[in-house]
């Protein structure tokens, strides 16, 4: 089995990693070796662990590296399966939807929110460029039928023939572009206007005024929409990089850290985990997308949080967890992830927002704790947050059996430190007897890691 070298640095003892491998040391370098040989070659598609795969940046038309100018022909890019990404983003592409581009119209509101700026900025300027130009060519046709730009009825000539004018000061189609920026807009210069001569003239500056306000009004309503939506307050909402699996009152946990980086404070917060894994009922089925809901909580407050400062969110890996069963090896090579949520409302605008990662397998520290980043001020007299220490963990000891090990472990010691009734006798001599001596080192290898 090939180990990456990152993935080893995961583990405490440098031993270890005959024990992952199942060798000696010179065979676990030696495996070390020809997984950096076969890594700097490029091999095409290369599993590594769980969702880890290594894809050959050839130049090919299927390649990563095309179009892409931070590769070179030959090198290797790290592609991790996973649903979330760390910013939030869902990593699914839609693909055979049928009517898409009817259905997204009929809801262009939230088509256009949902836009990049640079399309919603685009699209801002020419509602207001396009309307400009159709309103000037109608206030062109309208003048032109009504023969306002003959000769003797131009401006500088009404004067002396006497002509009444649709509109005044309007002498080609660049003057009925200006009326119409000013109509549409009520600038109102002053110089030119509409007369009583023509209604068409009347009815379109009535229509125009009220198209610019609708207009107006709409385009006002998106750029908002876009600037005060969930997804921009999320961004100052943290996650840290790693989560860690240590130990809290003798019981395995699965913690991982969320921050607030503002002042204003995220009211009625609330933080949710799901699991995703591949799972096979009893009928056979195979669903590889699989989500399990993990009890979390903060201390004792549960899921709901008062959220000041940062908070180390916390797993407790019991009976009930579905990685009861997985210790630091599986941990590494088994595939799934741990997708987090943060809801609340924003106190400053009283809008709901979400925020989300997650962790993959390679992401999870086993035998780490986070470091304190709240430590109270006697100069300010206030706690203050250090969050250059965000994402700081501390190697301690930790069992690498898992958790339903170590509860056979506390069963087998307490077992050793009560006074032996009849039951209990009969229970040890059972429960010994069965024990091989690989399984009896182990047993004790693990009773003498602190606990």
């Amino acid at each position: 089995m090939q180990v990456p070298l990152s993935d080893v640095q995961v583990l405490q003892d440098p031993t270890d990693a005959e024990t992952l491998v199942g060798g000696d040391k010179d065979e676990t370098f030696a495996h070390m070796k020809e997984w950096k040989r076969q890594y700097m070659r490029g091999i095409s598609h290369t599993p590594s662990q769980a969702g880890v795969y290594y894809e050959a940046l050839k130049g090919s038309s299927h390649s990563l590296a095309k179009g892409s100018r931070n590769f070179r022909p030959g090198s290797m890019r790290r592609v991790r399966r996973r649903a979330v990404f760390k910013n939030g983003d869902c990593n699914v592409v839609q693909k055979h939807l049928q009517r898409r581009r009817v259905r997204f119209l009929q809801d262009m509101y939230t088509t256009m929110v949902d836009w990049q700026w640079r399309w919603t900025l685009l699209a801002f300027a020419l509602s207001f460029i396009l309307s400009w130009l159709f309103f000037a060519l109608i206030w062109w046709l309208i003048i032109y039928t009504h023969g306002d730009l003959e000769e003797p009825h131009l401006p500088e000539n009404q004067e002396e023939s006497g002509w009444a004018p649709c509109v005044s000061a309007i002498d080609g189609f660049t003057s009925c572009f200006l009326f119409s920026i000013e109509t549409q807009h009520t600038i109102g210069y002053g110089v030119r206007t509409t007369s009583p001569e023509c209604p068409e003239a009347i009815f379109m500056m009535c229509f125009q005024s009220i198209y610019g306000v609708m207009s107006s009004a709409f385009m006002a309503g998106i750029v908002f929409a876009k600037m005060t939506r969930a997804k921009q307050r999320a961004q100052t909402l943290l996650f840290s990089k790693h989560a860690v699996i240590c130990q809290r009152d003798g019981t395995l946990s699965l913690m991982f850290r969320v921050g607030d980086m503002r002042k204003s404070h995220i009211i009625g917060a609330g933080v949710r985990a799901q699991l995703i894994r591949t799972k096979s009922t009893k009928e056979g089925e195979v669903m590889t997308q699989y989500f399990t809901e993990l009890e979390i909580g903060t201390d004792d407050s549960g899921s709901d949080l008062f959220f000041i400062w940062p908070m180390v969110i916390e797993h407790k890996i019991d009976e009930n967890s579905p990685l009861y069963n997985l210790n630091a090896t599986d941990m590494l090579q088994d595939k799934f992830e741990i997708v987090v949520i943060l809801e609340g409302t924003v106190e400053s605008t009283g809008q709901s927002t979400q925020a989300r990662s997650s962790y993959i397998n390679t992401e999870i520290l086993w035998g780490h704790r986070f470091d304190p980043v709240v430590l109270y001020n006697k100069d300010l007299q206030a706690y203050e947050i250090d969050y250059g220490r965000f994402n700081e963990t501390t190697q301690v000891d930790t069992p690498l059996c898992s958790a339903r090990e170590l509860n056979e472990i506390y069963k087998i010691q307490e077992g050793f430190r009560t006074p032996a009734s009849p039951s209990t006798q009969s229970r040890c001599s059972c429960s010994s007897g069965y024990q091989t001596p690989g399984r009896q080192s182990r047993l004790r290898w693990q009773l003498s890691v602190p606990l």
